[in-house]
């Protein structure tokens, strides 16, 4: 929403045709230009940085072996008894 917020703030600023507007024009392109390429990057960047990481997590953390809660492990011995 803050990102939304200063590129619609902006965009007055880019598509402006007053006396002067040619000093502020570009600083509405960089604005609007800026933020809008900020925003998509960090929207496809960021969960790819997150899936590596999972993945150096698993990568990193040492495989054990699976073990079987007691509660379920005594449940499965009763059932075996009847």
């Amino acid at each position: 929403m803050t990102t939304m917020a200063a590129l619609l703030s902006g965009l007055p600023l880019m598509l402006e045709s007053g006396a002067g507007s040619e000093l502020r024009k570009p600083l509405g392109f960089a604005m609007v230009g800026g933020l809008a390429f900020s925003q998509v990057l960090t929207l496809y960047t960021t969960p790819v940085i997150y899936l590596y990481l999972d993945r150096l997590q698993h990568w990193l953390t040492p495989r054990r072996a699976p073990h079987v809660p007691k509660l379920a492990a005594i449940m499965a011995s009763s059932s075996e008894a009847d």
